[in-house]
């Protein structure tokens, strides 16, 4: 991922500091129901790197098994693929029929380019439906939907984006990450979008990038987190900011978070792996959880204990 990049020579000069919690987050966690337990799910983006081969991925893994030795590490992506394209059922269901050997896995697709981005919510109900009918395969595997929307996509677009989420189905959740800097730079702006959010059981995602500390708006619509972590290849201070993400999430279970969606990504993607391993160590020190770790070559762990 490039958005948010900074060069290198100006990574130690970022202020990575996470902003307090609004009243916002604190009115949504307050109404949480208490008694369920924070489901947690830690990923990547996408399951065809070949940087893997050799680290978590066995030597001479053909791409076609990509998707096969990924569930075997992780229990969630964030599937890009579907942005680029709207898949059908019959290969939702292969991918699907591949993830079922992980008990705890769930694809989480984003939304078409064609829907956010080329029509821009406009006029794309049958694009809507060819892309639910298409994910609707992966059935129990099925986790959040994503709609990214673009830089340029403004508050003059906020109606075209209150009719397309209201006509949303409600029976599977949703995620907006919004980018335009208005958005976050205008109270107004965002009091309408994140209210919006809230009235239609919306989530929001929260997307952490060097050069983005504004998208870092800590705003839950609901009692779910959707973090998008974009790392600087193992720099020291990516393992300070996992710190800080995972002493703020132990706090909002404690505040009523239900869901953590939490996904990895580099600007070069072959530390993902590694840094995601980290996150996933300390979820599992400070909520005495047990999320499966991936395991490295040459290093044995149990799988899924």
């Amino acid at each position: 991922m490039e958005f948010g990049r900074v060069p290198d020579e100006q990574i130690s000069s970022v202020d990575f500091r996470l902003p307090a919690n609004p009243q916002f987050t604190i009115d949504t966690l307050a109404a949480a129901d208490k008694n369920k337990p924070l489901q947690v799910h830690v990923g990547c983006a996408k399951w065809g790197r070949k940087e893997w081969v050799g680290q978590i991925y066995p030597l001479k893994t053909k791409d076609a098994n990509f998707l096969d030795e990924y569930v075997k590490h992780f229990n969630c992506i964030e599937l890009n693929a579907t942005f680029y394209q709207v898949y059908g059922p019959e290969t939702i269901a292969k991918w699907k029929l591949k993830a079922d050997t992980n008990p705890d896995f769930k694809f989480c697709p984003k939304f078409s380019q064609s829907i956010s981005h080329i029509r821009r919510l406009k006029n794309a109900d049958d694009i809507t439906t060819q892309y639910y009918e298409g994910i609707m395969a992966f059935g129990e595997k099925l986790g959040p939907l994503f709609l990214q929307l673009s830089d340029n996509f403004t508050l003059k677009s906020l109606p075209e984006l209150t009719a397309y989420l209201e006509k949303l189905p409600t029976d599977v959740p949703v995620y907006v990450e919004l980018r335009h800097k208005d958005w976050f730079a205008v109270p107004e702006n965002k009091e309408a979008a994140f209210n919006l959010f809230k009235r239609l059981n919306i989530g929001s995602i929260i997307t952490d990038a060097s050069g983005r500390r504004d998208v870092v708006h800590m705003m839950l619509p609901t009692p779910s987190a959707f973090i998008r972590f974009v790392g600087n290849g193992l720099h020291p201070t990516d393992y300070v900011r996992c710190d800080e993400w995972v002493d703020k999430i132990v706090e909002w279970k404690d505040m009523g978070l239900q869901n953590l969606w939490f996904f990895m990504h580099q600007h070069d993607e072959r530390y993902s792996p590694e840094l995601c391993d980290y996150v996933i160590e300390q979820l599992n020190k400070k909520l005495n959880i047990n999320v499966h770790r991936p395991q490295f070559i040459g290093k044995q762990k149990d799988l899924f204990g």
